[in-house]
């Protein structure tokens, strides 16, 4: 699948962000930020379907991709990068569906206040993302919650060892923490091959980042129609994130929450997720004029 355009936003501190656009460029415009370890490769299903008729900007987050590193990661460095992509992309009072993924979602919570989001933000779809408490709230580890869990939690998601090869042992591992039982073969290697090319120091930085993560007040920044989705068997950000976020966000359109899926649900569920994101477009944006 190849990319309509490619082009570099370059951030506030001047980093070289890497996006694609696919589909008309008439058509009303839907930006998708990918979670952690992931790229644009991330929502390859939502592309496909949706720049028929959309205009789909997807970007690689910092570090992520084809998006260099930088020495700075922080929330608000996620912020400066999707304000960024929205400048190089949108016109000016030009509004656009925002759908964020994991770390993408929290990209959206940390941009939550600012002018240009603000500017841009028709509504928004939060996928399996939180906005504080992630290591002492994930359920990678099958213990009863408490220090422990936290402790080892936190330890294994920032662990600096390379990830390898991408074996069997590897998928099972991943599909564990990631993805629902039920989650066919494919789909199952498709995610590991976009996690496992992630960088190892690029994974551990933004561990870091997750580990303090608190946007609680980005959430109530988020003053745009959003929906929620969630696996009920997501292990790295449970249904209670999206229960927490929807009950304090100022234009809640509810939580949809996927029985049996896990942290992936724009590949474990792409139909679901694409057909949100259309009707977000379909009730919150205007086309403009000769679309």
């Amino acid at each position: 699948m190849s990319a309509h355009r490619e082009l570099t936003a370059v951030s506030a501190d001047g980093t070289p962000v890497h996006v694609e656009v696919h589909g008309p460029d008439s058509a009303p415009a839907v930006v998708l930020a990918h979670g952690w370890t992931c790229s644009t490769a991330f929502w390859a299903a939502q592309i496909r379907d949706l720049a028929a008729d959309h205009r789909v900007i997807a970007y690689d987050q910092r570090g992520h991709g084809r998006t260099p590193p930088s020495p700075v990661c922080s929330t608000d460095a996620l912020a400066d990068d999707l304000e960024a992509v929205l400048a190089a992309t949108l016109a000016p009072g030009e509004r656009a569906v925002i759908a964020g993924h994991s770390m993408g979602g929290m990209t959206v919570l940390a941009a939550a206040g600012r002018d240009r989001f603000r500017e841009h933000a028709a509504a928004v779809l939060l996928c399996s993302t939180g906005a504080s408490r992630l290591v002492a709230e994930s359920t990678v580890v099958p213990l009863r919650p408490g220090r422990l869990r936290t402790w080892l939690t936190r330890h294994i998601l920032g662990s600096r060892a390379p990830l390898g090869p991408v074996t069997p042992v590897a998928k099972r591992i991943l599909k564990y923490a990631t993805m629902g039982a039920g989650s066919a073969p494919h789909l199952v290697d498709s995610c590991a091959r976009i996690v496992h090319a992630c960088p190892r120091r690029v994974r551990h930085a933004w561990s870091e980042v997750l580990n303090l993560l608190d946007l609680d007040h980005g959430v109530r920044e988020l003053r745009v129609p959003t929906a929620v989705i969630v696996g009920s068997g997501d292990r790295l950000t449970p249904p209670v994130h999206a229960r927490r976020i929807a009950a304090a966000l100022p234009d809640c359109l509810g939580v949809t929450e996927l029985p049996g899926l896990g942290h992936m649900t724009p590949v474990e569920a792409p139909e679901l997720v694409s057909g949100r994101i259309r009707a977000l477009v379909t009730t919150y944006t205007q086309l403009k004029e000769g679309a």
